[in-house]
């Protein structure tokens, strides 16, 4: 409280005091008690109201002990059930959470991690994936400023990431590894590692390396074989011994058939191998008889050409040209679309002949195109133009059908440069993203498609677009999500197939280890995305004939059906609306394999790393009672005692309120009984 308002509340109380004598006091020459009474109760009340007016302000302390935190992050990916240690998971899970001397020092916070972390604690080690480095950068960010030892029971054997112990070095808690898993060194053959391209072209041959790694100090011998159904169609013998532990080999197959052709590389194993699995693996490829041709054209150069190039050929069924605008001109039949990057006056000839041919094109406008040239060639859209330039940030329009796009974080993408200005569209057209300037959403279109006159087109109102690419990278650990999109865009624009009312995208085969997710879009007769309909995939297993239907989900502007429990094999499907006699149907193959399986032992050495580093402990399965022990016991974990200040007004403490009432109350029944009202 400030010296001002205590100065306030004194002569807040000199004045409720003289007014208080002042009504009682002055001209009376009673001095009974009851006038003593009275003026004490008009004093009162008058100092509490005066004391609301000045309304001082109190600062009120709270104190609390705060506990640290104990997480448990238990694995549950399907290889501890392959080890047989899921038991041991659950039993030294349940110890953890029992313990009554833990409880009282801890908060214990329990986790399970496959593919990613989840706060709950029910097991059933079918995550088909483990990603310690995901499950470490999410408690980096849930317990960063707290004291928060971490006990982490698993196999330490990660099948997808990167490397945790880098992200481990920035989780600035102590870490002690459960191992589980058996820590016995066995003779054992495996692929290691199997590349092929996901695409072949037809009568050509198609490269693949493999991988095979030995682990043993005798010498052997081992023959590695690539089957295609009953037919070896690749077969070489290679010798390992305790120094030569590793063959890579690389060789190429023939494409002879249009369509998915699978295959299985296996090394032979020896006679005590105690973990067979690893020693095969399944791959598939999709086998085509041509390639989109893309031909990009620009007179500057510019990091956009090379991040757009990167993007398309990302899938090896496109391929990718950079041309001059007049060098294109008599290769145009070559190409299925033609990106113009900045177009000026030199591109006049060329969208002439692009118009003469009716070919689909994407127009990127940036600060170095011809606004004037570019009204003047085009009837579809019309440019107002300044020598200002403005940064346009990405706003997906969810709304948009003429294909699915899946929301790759737009509105954390850095903003694209563009000149000052606004375009009118003269055709009708759909919005992919809108323009945002400095936070505020305008109706302008930054990326819109058109089709007119069986023509599709693209436009795109900024330059930069590399800069996307590098952020989403930043945010995915990857450019598959960016390069899906402007996968999906390209596939659209170099198609002139007509849309149907149900349009279903998937993939042609999958790999057992990923997400097999079927998205379908269904629209009503007008083309319009209808969001109230009811969809259902009708699936069969081709090889054992099993049948089963799964209904669609409505997810943003698309419907989907989560297939990743499926088992491997071939199946055909078809989606169906409900309230209308309208189907599509396909076909799609699951490769197997269990990345899962694929571990003989524990990875004891990382687990131990990973505890020094933190200055944390590890521990096996078979012997961990001193875990507990070595908690309690460490000093660093120690309950602290925080306050919590709040400055409370005092027109808040309503008590004050109920004394003036009281005392109002009083003085007039008292008053009222000595007949002095």
């Amino acid at each position: 409280m400030s010296t001002q308002t205590l100065l306030y509340i004194i002569l807040a109380a000199i004045v409720a005091l003289l007014l208080a004598l002042f009504q009682y006091k002055y001209k009376s020459k009673s001095a009974s008690q009851s006038v003593a009474l009275f003026t004490f109760l008009r004093f009162l009340t008058l100092f509490s109201l005066f004391l609301l007016l000045i309304n001082p302000k109190f600062e009120q302390v709270k104190y609390y002990t705060e506990k640290p935190n104990l997480v448990i992050a238990v694995d549950n990916s399907a290889s501890l059930q392959h080890l047989k240690q899921d038991k041991n998971a659950k039993n030294a899970l349940e110890v953890l959470k029992s313990n009554s001397a833990l409880n009282n020092k801890f908060n214990i916070e329990v986790f399970s991690f496959g593919k990613s972390i989840n706060t709950e604690d029910s097991l059933s080690f079918k995550e088909q994936q483990t990603n310690l480095d995901k499950t470490f950068k999410e408690l980096t960010q849930v317990y960063k400023n707290t004291v928060s030892p971490t006990i982490i029971i698993t196999d330490g054997n990660q099948t997808i990431g990167n490397d945790f112990q880098f992200s481990a070095k920035k989780y600035k808690q102590s870490i002690y590894p459960i191992i589980l898993g058996d820590t016995i060194t066995h003779s054992d053959l495996k692929i290691s590692r199997l590349n092929v391209n996901k695409y072949a072209y037809l009568k050509n041959k198609f490269p693949v390396e493999a991988i095979v790694v030995y682990n043993g100090s005798k010498t052997i011998t081992s023959k590695f074989i690539v089957t295609k159904g009953n037919a070896t169609v690749y077969s070489k013998t290679i010798q390992f011994t305790n120094t030569k532990n590793s063959e890579v080999l690389n060789f190429t197959l023939p494409a002879s058939g249009v369509g998915v052709q699978d295959y299985k590389a296996q090394i032979v194993p020896i006679n005590t191998e105690k973990n067979k699995t690893n020693n095969y693996k399944n791959f598939a490829v999709e086998v085509i008889d041509q390639k989109t041709k893309i031909a990009i054209v620009s007179t500057i150069l510019h990091p956009d050409l090379g991040a757009l190039k990167k993007s398309i050929e990302s899938n090896e069924q496109r391929e990718v040209v950079f041309l001059k605008p007049n060098t294109l001109i008599n290769q145009l039949n070559d190409f299925q679309l033609v990106i113009l990057y900045q177009p000026n006056n030199s591109f006049n000839p060329l969208f002439e002949e692009i118009q003469k041919q009716n070919k689909n094109k994407w127009v990127i406008i940036g600060t170095k195109s011809d606004w004037r040239f570019l009204n003047n060639v085009t009837s579809n859209y019309s440019l107002d133009f300044t020598s200002q330039t403005e940064d346009y940030q990405p706003l997906l329009n969810t709304n948009y059908t003429s294909f699915i796009i899946d929301d790759i974080a737009f509105e954390s993408f850095p903003p694209l440069k563009s000149t000052f200005g606004d375009a009118e569209f003269n055709i009708p057209f759909q919005t992919i993203l809108y323009k945002t300037v400095s936070g505020i959403k305008t109706e302008q279109p930054l990326l819109a498609t058109l089709e007119a006159n069986g023509k599709r087109e693209a436009v795109l109102f900024g330059e930069n677009l590399w800069r996307w690419r590098a952020q989403s990278y930043l945010n995915n650990d990857s450019f598959l999500e960016f390069d899906n999109f402007i996968g999906k865009l390209v596939q659209y624009l170099a198609s002139n197939k007509r849309k149907n009312r149900l349009d279903v995208d998937y993939n042609s085969f999958y790999s057992g280890t990923e997400s097999i997710i079927i998205s379908a879009q269904f629209f009503n007769k007008n083309y319009e995305f209808d969001n109230s309909e009811s969809l259902s995939i009708s699936l069969k297993n081709k090889d054992n004939g099993n049948k089963t239907t799964r209904p669609l989900i409505l997810k943003n502007n698309s419907y989907q059906a989560d297939l990743s429990s499926l088992p491997a094999g071939n199946y055909s499907f078809t989606v169906s609306a409900t309230s209308e006699n309208i189907t599509s149907s396909g076909s799609f193959k699951i490769i197997e394999y269990n990345i899962e399986q694929q571990f003989l032992n524990a990875d004891v050495t990382k687990l131990q790393q990973l505890a020094t580093n933190s200055q944390g402990d590890a521990y096996f399965i078979n012997d961990y009672s001193a875990l507990t022990d070595n908690l309690i016991k460490d000093n660093r974990y120690q309950a602290i005692q925080k306050s919590n200040k709040s400055v409370v007004p005092l027109i808040d403490w309503y008590y004050l309120l109920f004394l003036i009432a009281l005392c109002l109350a009083l003085e007039w029944f008292i008053r009222k009984y000595k007949g002095l009202i």
